[in-house]
């Protein structure tokens, strides 16, 4: 998958096809906290995410606290969100159910 960094419109054309997703402060970025019933749901959350961001060779920045998973995503060798960042967050959104 390509790793063209995605211009202003297209960044935008991706938000809206992205429930809970935000633009970073930053703008190189995309967010997202995802709060589980408790530990075990956000633990297989994560183990989800991380076997599909194996598979697409792109990795989130994360932090997780009992039930809450924060996820960052960009691509850093683009300066900036990518397709890729896109793509795992569709995935992400699809393992948590919303």
């Amino acid at each position: 998958m390509a790793r063209d960094k995605l211009d202003a419109k297209q960044v935008q054309e991706a938000l809206a096809g992205l429930e809970g997703w935000r633009l970073a402060d930053d703008g190189k970025a995309i967010e997202r906290r995802f709060t589980f019933s408790g530990f075990n749901e956000a633990f297989g959350f994560m183990t989800r995410a991380a076997l599909a961001a194996e598979k697409l060779d792109h990795h989130p920045e994360w932090t997780n606290v009992y039930r809450t998973v924060d996820v960052r995503l960009t691509t850093h060798d683009a300066g900036g969100l990518t397709e890729l960042d896109v793509k795992l967050a569709k995935r992400m959104n699809a393992f948590a159910g919303r």
